[in-house]
């Protein structure tokens, strides 16, 4: 028996990264998963498509299905969660993991940029949390994870390294600080329904390939990579647990509950060597 057994989740930002290996977790634990990302076949010179995600998970027993979205559009998303349950029923789980960044300083950032980053990191996770909380409801139960980052944290100054920091603490790191706020909000209207709404952050850098700019960061200080699978491992954790209005980086929620981290495919418990990374980053 998976924790997920009779589940069904939907993953945004699926197509690679995070995304992908959350769902590769999540199907190994009984979930029937529906992912999603901006577009079917691949996008430009990055790795990973929705379809190969969907084949693993079949090719490995489970059950998944691919939708394409571009979750930076209001008016793509209308309806998308019910789009969504047309492959399997309702959705139990919800996991807003994708996000969208422009490397911009501050005070150069446009309000284009801006209107982009808030409709993808923020607009989009509340949307589709406002349309599976009525079904969530009726069923008495439902999770809801946004995906976090380091940088919605208010920094020290002087910043270690002042113009990262410009850039992705500012425009990028706002965002990410509005969804945890709406997170611990959300999370305290629909706990008396049985829904269980968090918010989760890498505890260093994880190495997708779509994070160009912290890829650099971490060639040049290894020891800051976080494996994937702590963020997939959290992420269960999160989506079959009963917290509320977490806003918690993985490691902690993981060690919290003296969780085993496990390889995406669930096989293999991870030795605690391959797991170390305690340096705090900026994914």
């Amino acid at each position: 028996m998976g924790e997920c057994d009779g589940k069904i989740a939907f993953v945004t930002g699926a197509s690679r990264g995070i995304g992908r290996a959350i769902a590769y977790r999540f199907a190994a634990e009984g979930a029937a998963v529906v992912v999603c990302a901006s577009r079917m076949g691949s996008h430009g010179d990055l790795q990973g498509t929705l379809e190969e995600t969907v084949s693993t998970i079949q090719a490995n027993g489970g059950k998944a299905a691919a939708i394409a979205c571009d979750l930076s559009d209001p008016a793509a998303r209308v309806g998308l969660v019910e789009r969504a349950a047309e492959f399997f029923g309702p959705i139990d789980i919800l996991v807003n993991n994708a996000a969208g960044t422009h490397m911009k300083l501050p005070s150069q950032c446009t309000t284009e940029e801006r209107s982009f980053m808030f409709d993808m990191n923020v607009n989009g996770p509340i949307d589709l949390a406002q349309q599976a909380i009525p079904n969530m409801k009726e069923k008495g139960a439902g999770w809801i994870l946004n995906i976090s980052s380091a940088t919605a944290r208010q920094p020290e100054i002087p910043y270690r390294d002042s113009k990262l920091a410009a850039w992705v603490i500012g425009p990028y790191g706002s965002t990410k600080s509005a969804l945890n706020r709406y997170t611990e909000a959300l999370a305290e209207e629909v706990a008396g329904d049985g829904i269980f709404v968090n918010a989760m952050a890498p505890t260093s850098i994880v190495l997708t390939s779509g994070a160009a700019y912290v890829r650099d960061i971490a060639r040049k200080n290894p020891d800051m990579a976080e494996p994937v699978e702590m963020m997939a491992e959290g992420a269960l954790e999160l989506c079959t647990g009963r917290h509320v209005g977490r806003i918690i980086f993985s490691r902690d929620i993981v060690h919290a509950v003296n969780r085993k981290v496990k390889s995406v495919d669930g096989k293999q418990v991870l030795g605690d060597a391959f797991l170390e990374a305690d340096v705090e980053g900026t994914a």
